[in-house]
């Protein structure tokens, strides 16, 4: 199938499809954005659809598989998990606790990131702060296996500095040890 056939496929199914996503999100906006990610996920797997089976029902199907990940997520983001033995703790005061051991753990890991070479160094960031492969692919220009590589060569080196550091002994149980 051409891009083009393709594409005047799809565009005949945006009414169906914006209202089956209205009826799944209840929200005008929401209901766009859904709309809006099928058809990227459509058109970023065309190779995928194969000809002669239902168009349509691949499109829907698209959509409403991308509706319950993203229903699943929130309902996790939403979770709240209760591994208290004792209902008086969940009811007692706020209780202050020192940061201070994790504050200098924090700025050692900094220090280690930052003394990363720059091209294992900004992909390793950027994927700390939440960007997914192909964002950063894009965004640095570069193959995906190649940002993939950086990113694990960076755990790697972080993983022998923090050896280096502190040897075979889990950093946190050092931390819990050391607090008692």
């Amino acid at each position: 199938m051409s891009i083009i056939e393709f594409n005047t496929q799809f565009n005949k199914l945006t009414t169906l499809l914006n209202s089956f996503a209205y009826n799944l999100t209840k929200n005008s906006e929401d209901a766009a954005d859904l709309y809006q990610e099928t058809a990227l996920r459509a058109l970023s797997n065309k190779d995928k659809f194969r000809p002669g089976t239902n168009f349509k029902a691949w499109s829907f199907t698209i959509m409403k598989n991308i509706f319950i990940n993203n229903y699943r997520k929130k309902m996790k983001r939403n979770t709240i998990i209760d591994s208290t033995d004792n209902m008086f703790f969940i009811n007692s005061g706020s209780t202050v606790e020192n940061d201070a051991e994790k504050n200098i753990l924090m700025k050692e890991l900094q220090r280690m990131i930052a003394s990363l070479e720059e091209n294992l160094k900004i992909p390793f960031i950027k994927h700390y702060e939440g960007y997914k492969y192909q964002e950063i692919a894009e965004e640095l220009e570069l193959p995906l296996g190649t940002v993939k590589s950086r990113i694990f060569f960076a755990r790697k080196a972080l993983k022998s500095m923090i050896k280096a550091q502190y040897g075979d002994i889990d950093i946190f149980k050092v931390r819990l040890s050391s607090a008692s």
